[in-house]
């Protein structure tokens, strides 16, 4: 299967540290991948790569010339404007009509349940609220590959049920997923492939049965501790 996205030996450098060394990664359609490690370990850092937010220091960056792709960060900023406004303009900026771009900004706040709070003021929405409203502004763009940075790490129970059943809901759209996360029973729920980084290092990367229940010591023993929660 031809790749979405790949890195071939990506380095990154914030002035003196080394964010990332030497990372090799393909990406294909229909993935789901999951990024973990410690903090500071490069899983923000390399989903900003991915996204083009951030150019390597040295290395390749290959994207699909088809690809489109969106991003959703883990506090979501919104405008002092509606909810519906805030969606729209993604679509807009990317070259549709305003019309159109508000027509399909009411379809994905429907896909995301904040239809009721369109005409809202987006900053009165509480966490869980903003970030679905992320996942219908990213979804509006249409994209083949969707990069969350820790969906969930700042809201409660029950927003993160609902954030996780939107992911599991585009995954199964066939959209492909990569997201960073310290959840380790989120990336059971939702992850096909598991995405180890060390040091701004890739040390393992497994599909997610064989990350959790095989012998990872012989891969990796740093992801080991990590699962076994001695590490972090």
């Amino acid at each position: 299967m031809s790749a979405w996205i790949q890195l071939q030996g990506v380095e990154l450098d914030y002035g003196a540290v080394r964010a990332l060394r030497g990372v090799d990664l393909r990406i294909a359609p229909g993935e789901r991948v999951a990024l973990i490690g410690a903090n500071g370990c490069g899983k923000s850092t390399l989903l900003r790569v991915l996204e083009g937010i951030l150019r390597p220091t040295a290395g390749a960056l290959v994207r699909d010339a088809r690809l489109r792709q969106a991003m959703v960060f883990q506090r979501p900023f919104a405008l002092r404007a509606s909810v519906l406004f805030n969606v729209a303009l993604a679509p807009w900026l990317r070259g549709l009509r305003w019309r159109a771009a508000r027509e399909r900004a009411g379809a994905a706040l429907g896909r995301v349940g904040l239809a009721p709070h369109a005409l809202r003021n987006a900053r009165t929405l509480s966490g869980g609220q903003l970030q679905r409203l992320a996942f219908a502004r990213a979804w509006s763009l249409e994209p083949d590959v969707l990069l969350l940075d820790e969906p969930t790490a700042s809201l409660d129970p029950h927003a993160k049920r609902e954030v996780e059943a939107l992911m599991a809901d585009l995954a199964a759209s066939g959209m492909t997923l990569v997201f960073a996360s310290h959840n380790l029973g989120q990336v059971k729920r939702l992850a096909t492939r598991v995405v180890y980084l060390e040091q701004g290092r890739v040390l393992a990367d497994l599909p997610v049965q064989a990350f959790f229940e095989g012998p990872l010591g012989q891969t990796s023993r740093e992801a080991e501790l990590f699962v076994k929660g001695e590490l972090g």
